[in-house]
């Protein structure tokens, strides 16, 4: 009988601790790096209240330190962007011979940074839809949607096709009650999120406001529509040809969500730095360099570079 897949979950906040749980209460072999949460979830375990059903699991492989962590087939990136400097730090030491980086981050540039990190070892991205906020030590509150869709990177932003590595760990998470997409494209499922992640994680500070207000204020929802529509322009300029019907099936989708305060209005009000470079100023460079201009994403990136500076010195 072949051993299951070892996961080492590297950040235990919203994202990290809800998969990483869920693949744990399916009898997933699960570590969790931990920083501030460590000793309450050495202690205590991990609490999830979701809308597919609330669990506790009172004992967990918890863990204050990289080094004291067993070698993994996978390590799970659920850092945000910002935090990618301590990768060289993170990943060599828990990545067993043949392990496989899953980077479940937002934005463009991730995957670079990972494989930078660990040399010769796959890197797969999982690109989560996902609402899930950590209301307290080891406590987290998922109120919607839960996708993810993975995909594999290549050296040279190709399309990777569906390989092993992300079916099979595809194969894991829906084992665990995790809806699932294998893609053959990763840079085009990547601009596909970022049309949703520029205009709601952007305007969620600039305008204060969760999903629910900018869906519904018809101002706000006009602005999200052509910042949207910018996006998916930067796309097709950077090769990669995104549908019609995509935008509005994006704002349907939104408008249909329970409100949700977006990550990175999260980081903001916790005054914790946001992640502009990965979400807005990499598409932004990205685009420009292959000759499409996105004026009102530059527009909502500077003010965004301007409130982060601000926010993180005031």
């Amino acid at each position: 009988m072949q051993q299951p897949r070892r996961y080492a979950i590297l950040g235990t906040g919203a994202l990290g601790g809800f998969y990483g749980a869920r693949l744990c209460r399916a009898g997933g072999d699960v570590h969790f790096l931990l920083h501030s949460d460590f000793a309450h979830v050495r202690r205590h375990g991990l609490v999830v209240d979701s809308k597919d059903g609330d669990f506790v699991l009172p004992s967990v492989h918890a863990y204050g330190d990289v080094r004291d962590m067993p070698r993994c087939d996978v390590a799970v990136v659920a850092l945000k962007a910002t935090h990618n400097h301590l990768l060289p730090s993170l990943l060599p030491p828990v990545l067993a011979d043949g392990g496989v980086v899953l980077l479940m981050q937002n934005g463009l540039g991730g995957e670079e940074e990972a494989a930078r990190a660990a040399p010769g070892h796959a890197v797969v991205a999982g690109l989560c839809f996902l609402c899930s906020t950590k209301v307290g030590p080891g406590h987290i509150r998922h109120t919607d949607y839960g996708t993810v869709r993975f995909a594999e990177s290549t050296l040279d932003g190709t399309a990777a096709g569906i390989t092993e590595s992300m079916r099979s760990i595809g194969q894991d998470f829906a084992e665990a009650g995790i809806d699932v997409d294998v893609l053959a494209d990763l840079v085009l499922a990547r601009w596909q999120k970022l049309v949703w992640n520029i205009p709601m994680s952007g305007l969620s500070v600039v305008l204060n406001a969760d999903t629910r207000a900018l869906m519904t204020d018809t101002h706000a929802r006009a602005l999200v529509e052509d910042i949207m529509r910018e996006v998916v322009a930067g796309a097709r300029a950077c090769g990669r040809a995104i549908d019609d019907g995509f935008v509005q099936k994006m704002l349907a989708m939104t408008l249909a969500m329970a409100p949700y305060r977006a990550s990175m209005k999260v980081d903001f009000d916790d005054h914790r730095p946001m992640e502009v470079e990965a979400i807005h100023g990499n598409p932004l460079r990205a685009a420009e360099q292959a000759g499409a201009r996105m004026p009102l994403v530059a527009t909502l990136y500077r003010q965004l570079k301007f409130l982060d500076a601000r926010n993180r010195t005031g």
